[in-house]
């Protein structure tokens, strides 16, 4: 028998039931550090379970997502990416000529925020920061 997930333990911790397909879709995401998209992440399923169908894996992570468990984001490639969420606050640094991510904490910028925010006369409560990129030495105009 297969470990619980982190994703799967967490749905069960909020009481969802949990089918078969779900638990195997769950172990995909929990297994990803990549930011997959649902067709990703029924790729993946579907190499588990053959039977998954697309159908299924939008309404699960639909459903994640509602019960904040995972996060989605738009990194401008037209595509919703998917992340379990999380406490530990970090960035991301997208690559626009390979599509990858690469999450980063950086505490001086994280200072940088909070005093921009003072100096406004407010106290940060939460930010996302998405850093878009192309590999040095590309000479290719933007």
């Amino acid at each position: 028998m297969t470990a619980i997930s982190r994703i799967e333990q967490i749905c069960i911790d909020k009481g969802m039931k949990m089918t078969g397909q779900r638990r195997v879709i769950a172990r995909v995401l929990s297994e990803s550090d990549d930011h997959p998209n649902v067709d990703e992440v029924y790729h993946r399923a579907s190499v588990i379970d053959s039977k998954i169908s697309i159908a299924t894996v939008y309404r699960t992570v639909r459903l994640f997502e509602e019960a904040a468990i995972l996060e989605k984001h738009d990194f401008g490639d037209g595509s919703a990416r998917y992340e379990e969420a999380t406490d530990d606050h970090h960035d991301h640094l997208i690559n626009v000529r390979s599509g990858s991510v690469l999450e980063f904490h950086n505490e001086e910028i994280e200072v940088l925020q909070r005093k921009i925010a003072a100096s406004h006369g407010l106290k940060l409560v939460g930010h996302r920061l998405e850093l878009y990129g192309v590999p040095l030495g590309d000479d290719e105009k933007e």
